[in-house]
């Protein structure tokens, strides 16, 4: 990736303050795989994508946040009923539109459940889009306090998936 297109993909986090991140993931060979762009305030996950078997890890990732972008945390709840201390939970949100799958192939066991102590980096879910399938990592550590979508249910862009507290 040459310093031209860091440096327009900087320039559009700039001149578009609805934006917090974008994302480019290169495979080997100089192929793109992804690029992913998130909304400011938005706490997203990369799903490695078909990653090219075997192998040492052959992709680049460049990640450009905005100037200024909150750094990812809990958004405020919504509801009347959600009691204040659920507020410090972090919501992990769905980065693409696909299908939610919480295990690796049906019948397995889930990558998580509530009650589940998470890792950074850990693999959380698997979103299923354009019939290729992304593992979602959490970005936090903490425990998974909630799990909001049923297996197999199609999912849309930044919708929360699982609420963890970082501070268990």
């Amino acid at each position: 990736m040459n310093l031209d297109i860091i440096s327009q993909l900087v320039q559009i986090l700039k001149d578009a303050p609805e934006l917090g991140a974008i994302e480019v993931r290169r495979g080997l060979f100089g192929t793109w795989s992804s690029v992913r762009v998130s909304k400011a305030g938005v706490v997203t996950n990369a799903g490695g994508g078909g990653g090219g078997g075997g192998g040492g890890g052959g992709h680049h990732v460049v990640v450009a946040q905005a100037p200024g972008s909150p750094t990812p945390a809990a958004g405020p709840t919504t509801g009347g009923g959600a009691p204040a201390a659920a507020s410090h939970l972090v919501e992990i949100k769905s980065p693409m539109v696909g299908t939610f799958y919480s295990a690796p192939e049906p019948g397995a066991e889930p990558y998580v459940k509530a009650g589940s102590r998470v890792a950074g980096g850990q693999v959380v879910c698997i979103i299923e889009a354009m019939k290729i399938m992304n593992e979602i990592e959490s970005e936090v550590a903490g425990v998974v306090r909630e799990v909001l979508v049923e297996n197999a249910q199609p999912v849309e862009f930044g919708q929360p998936l699982f609420r963890v507290d970082p501070h268990a």
